[in-house]
């Protein structure tokens, strides 16, 4: 696993043997697994595990705010 972004308490990891779909691992009290670029090519949650609602949508947030640069780590570690 690689911290590839922190923000507001929030760290952002990619699992490096991992699959697809592209998707990071977000970190708080809890985690949520968010995907990368949905059908709409958005990011979209795929799961949480007892992560506060403002953390996710935050981490969504986050996400969203950072889906290139986070794209571009994902295809660094799996190709």
């Amino acid at each position: 696993m690689v911290i590839v972004y922190r923000e507001y308490g929030l760290s952002v990891a990619i699992f490096l043997n991992d699959h697809e779909p592209p998707h990071v691992h977000v970190f708080g009290d809890r985690h949520a697994k968010i995907g990368l670029a949905g059908a709409d090519g958005r990011p979209y949650l795929i799961s949480h595990y007892k992560m506060k609602r403002n953390d996710v949508r935050r981490a969504i947030a986050i996400v969203n705010e950072h889906q290139i640069f986070l794209l571009a780590k994902w295809r660094d570690f799996h190709g």
